[in-house]
């Protein structure tokens, strides 16, 4: 399949908002500034943004919004865990979106960005125009178990190398046991519970291991993410199935790797369940990363579907 995602571009407008609690949001805009409003939300939690996931967006036809969450990324205190939850999160995109004068725009995002926008889009229907969701997460008990547990078997080896990186006593319980690690004030304990846990990561991304200790992001990553992680998120997923309907009328596309091994098929399929209005987009073969041809075909497809909507 030949690339579909387009041409490296750099951003027209770059600045820093103060969203309180001592926290400073990296924003940037690409594309056009007359275009469609689309706000990019990332991975995670943690991950921050990449010039790479500029390229989603068709330059000549999109206003695209990138940031980079709290604690994350450029924006700064890296690694800032005090006011830092989902609602904080929430209240930032509508800051973004006030501080930018849009008035309604689409919102896609992957993984945790999928929660994040559904979660968005609950709260302030009226500001979305349409939704993207990709590699679904919900943020439940059982998906966050699978994950730590290994029980998809994405990524054997790294798993038994992840579970091996705690006493056996602990293992049965590995969400608790890293995110306990890296949230420790004990850096050497830090470091080498984040080398085990961005190691699985990347395993199960089809990435080599880290080749050096993880650097002060991928610190921060993994303190953000078992920060949110060790409090399910601070989402409960039967709530949010529950209030689709304030939702439903949403123009949204849901795509979904069939061999996600980070967000396995059945939470998009519970989704969908739940939103049988949604249009439906399984991708075959298709894994977690989504700049991968299959998965960023299905994702700008999808992003043309909604602007084309939004101008009828």
């Amino acid at each position: 399949m030949a690339h579909p995602l387009f041409a490296e571009t750099v951003p027209y407008r770059e600045q820093f908002l103060a969203a309180g609690d001592g926290h400073r949001l990296y924003v940037e805009e690409c594309g056009r500034p007359d275009g469609v409003p689309v706000v990019f939300l990332h991975g995670g939690p943690g991950s921050g943004c990449s010039p790479a996931q500029r390229r989603f967006f068709d330059p000549a036809r999109f206003r695209a919004v990138l940031f980079d969450q709290r604690g994350c990324g450029r924006s700064t205190p890296l690694g800032g865990l005090h006011a830092n939850t989902t609602d904080h999160l929430l209240a930032d995109i509508e800051l973004i979106r006030e501080t930018l004068g849009i008035e309604r725009w689409i919102v896609f995002g992957g993984s945790w960005g999928s929660l994040l926008a559904l979660a968005y889009a609950r709260r302030h229907p009226e500001r979305v125009s349409g939704l993207v969701l990709r590699g679904i997460f919900l943020g439940s008990d059982d998906e966050l178990r699978c994950y730590a547990q290994g029980a998809d078997r994405g990524a054997p080896q790294a798993w038994q190398a992840l579970a091996a990186g705690v006493p056996e006593n602990e293992r049965e319980d590995l969400l608790r046991a890293y995110t306990s690690r890296l949230l420790s004030g004990n850096f050497p304990v830090r470091a080498a519970a984040a080398r085990h846990w961005l190691d699985y990561e990347r395993a199960l991304m089809g990435e080599a291991p880290l080749d050096t200790a993880p650097d002060a992001r991928q610190l921060a990553k993994t303190a953000v993410q078992a920060h949110y992680l060790a409090q399910r998120c601070f989402v409960d997923a039967t709530e949010l199935l529950a209030d689709i309907g304030c939702i439903r009328h949403i123009s949204t596309v849901i795509v979904q790797g069939s061999d996600d091994p980070v967000c396995p098929p059945r939470t998009a399929e519970r989704l969908h369940r739940a939103w049988p209005e949604a249009q439906w987009q399984l991708v075959a073969g298709g894994r977690h990363g989504a700049l991968a041809p299959d998965m960023a075909a299905a994702c700008i497809a999808a992003l043309e579907r909604l602007a084309a909507c939004r101008d009828t």
